[in-house]
């Protein structure tokens, strides 16, 4: 069911942990009442696929999802044919002197493996995740365009499987290449960007229970900085979570120069951007805050 408006729609995330603002809840309730597929970028870390996880248990519905990564093809991604029991049908034939009739069948549903693609067409009605689709070559997104367009999904040796009930679809990129244009036509865009203080206050308190407000505010006031300077890879909304739930975990009680040098490979991944935040730098805006 698609929730009521797009307020229903901001409720259903924010039931799920997942704040959204005006602008990603109207794009999400619009691909859910149009039946179109979601096409989110982002930096990573800006919550991109979470949101087909918490759509997919609270609609509720089965996750699916297709991680995509270099080299990938259509049989990684949709079908594949078990080879290995065809063989043994047709030795068995041979065998029994069934072989007219294996002919007939040796392409049969039962020596199809389906992969995630199919999965998402086949069975009780699915929320469909393909992950990172800019990691794929280029090439791969022709396999995808039958599947968005028209929710199936054509196996030249038994047929086109059809959808019973259209997946969710949900495809997020971090724009390490662009993705081509025939895909975006199939979609509902948004651009998912880091969320402003206020919003991502929310998200601690959804998502870091844990930690009081003073401490949860003292971090998302150094994130907010944070991502204000140079540095190879910005912090997340991920990271902010994990960071303030570590700082808690030290049983911290405010944001210190100490806390913030001890746990900063919570916050930062690349050594280069922890060596230039540590210090002097992470005290000039701890200083900012104050």
């Amino acid at each position: 069911m698609t929730p009521d408006g797009v307020a229903g729609t901001a409720a259903l995330l924010a039931a799920g942990g997942y704040v959204a603002d005006t602008a990603l809840a109207t794009t999400v309730h619009l691909a859910l009442r149009m039946g179109r597929p979601l096409f989110l970028e982002g930096e990573p870390g800006t919550g991109k696929t979470e949101i087909a996880k918490v759509l997919a248990a609270q609609l509720p519905r089965r996750l699916v999802r297709l991680q995509c990564h270099d080299g990938m093809d259509l049989n990684a991604a949709a079908y594949e044919w078990d080879h290995a029991r065809q063989l043994m049908a047709i030795r068995v034939a041979e065998a029994t002197g069934s072989v007219a009739d294996v002919e007939t069948s040796i392409y049969d549903r039962k020596y199809l493996q389906a992969r995630p693609l199919l999965q998402a067409l086949e069975g009780e009605p699915a929320v469909l995740l393909i992950d990172e689709l800019d990691r794929a070559d280029e090439p791969f997104e022709a396999f995808l365009l039958e599947v968005l367009a028209d929710f199936q999904l054509s196996i030249p040796e038994l047929g086109t499987v059809r959808a019973a009930t259209p997946p969710v679809v949900v495809i997020t990129s971090n724009r390490t290449r662009e993705v081509h244009d025939a895909i975006r036509r199939r979609c509902l865009y948004h651009w998912v960007d880091y969320p402003d203080a206020q919003r991502e206050r929310e998200i601690l308190r959804l998502r870091a229970p844990g930690v009081s407000e003073a401490l949860s505010g003292q971090v998302v006031g150094f994130v907010q900085r944070l991502r204000q300077g140079d540095y190879f890879k910005l912090p997340g909304v991920a990271e902010s979570i994990d960071w303030a739930n570590a700082l808690a975990a030290l049983d911290a009680t405010e944001l210190t120069s100490g806390a913030v040098d001890a746990t900063l490979g919570v916050l930062l991944k690349y050594q280069d951007d922890i060596a230039k935040l540590r210090g002097e730098e992470a005290a000039k805006l701890l200083g900012d805050g104050g």
